[in-house]
């Protein structure tokens, strides 16, 4: 066993079938690093901690660890929490160097898996994608740059599926809400709305979104409202995590997986 080790990390939810998800994605990555030790950790509401994650390596004999960020985009916990988990470690364990690599970011493999899921959801031949539009929503954060990967993400996903227009949406914190935006996408003359949850894995937000797509649904009966399923464990991206890992490319890319359709 290599003295290199892994660390997935986590946000953690309250929602136990989030952490579940979690934990199934971190399952299917183990047999492509079989090389490394392997541990998950999480920043808030699940156990084991990052601390916890980095602890149990280094008790195991690892003296580099790489921790990437299982986060789609750098708001303040790629930016802030991580570093300050990584930092914090080291300095209370001096011989053990930890690396932190970046967030998933828009990477052609993740937007493969977002079109997928999409393309899924407007499998349906009697609404064309022109008669189509697209809401693309996302967590929401104070960080404007991680807010604008949205509307680029959307942008891309809209001329790129032939979708007759894309609106953003964010869960929270950022406007507009998933709610008027969907009312306000409503207005706008389309047969039929798509709902995507840029999200990796269930939870507290992605229930609420759907639910309150059904709620705007119920408002405009003439509109056909269509739930795509959000990243989950998607294979286009499960090696998007492991690229990079073992080189001097700490910094490289690494990404998320896939299963399955919500068509509602």
């Amino acid at each position: 066993m290599s003295e290199t080790a892994v660390l997935i990390c986590g946000h953690g939810s309250r929602d136990p079938e989030a952490v579940a998800e979690f934990e199934l994605v971190a399952a299917a990555l183990r047999p492509r690093l079989r090389d490394f030790d392997f541990a998950t950790g999480y920043l808030e509401f699940a156990r084991p901690t990052i601390r916890d994650g980095l602890a149990t390596l280094a008790a195991r004999g690892a003296r580099k660890i790489l921790a990437i960020p299982g986060m789609l985009f750098a708001a303040s916990h790629v930016k802030n929490d991580l570093p300050w988990e990584m930092n914090s470690f080291m300095a209370d364990n001096p011989g053990i160097d930890v690396r932190l690599g970046r967030d998933l970011a828009i990477d052609p493999k993740l937007l493969g898996a977002a079109a997928d899921r999409i393309g899924r959801a407007a499998a349906d031949p009697a609404i064309t994608r022109a008669e189509t539009l697209l809401v693309v929503v996302g967590r929401g954060t104070n960080d404007p740059d991680a807010n604008s990967n949205i509307a680029k993400l959307a942008r891309m996903l809209w001329e790129g599926m032939g979708f007759g227009w894309a609106e953003i949406a964010f869960s929270g914190v950022a406007h507009p809400r998933v709610d008027a935006a969907l009312t306000r996408a409503a207005r706008l003359g389309f047969r039929r709305i798509i709902l995507f949850p840029y999200f990796l894995f269930t939870g507290v937000l992605v229930k609420r979104i759907y639910a309150q797509t059904d709620a705007v649904a119920r408002l405009f009966p003439d509109i056909e409202f269509v739930k795509a399923l959000y990243l989950r464990d998607h294979p286009e991206a499960h090696h998007h995590y492991v690229r990079g890992i073992g080189t001097d490319d700490h910094h490289g890319r690494h990404g998320v997986p896939y299963h399955g359709n919500h068509h509602c």
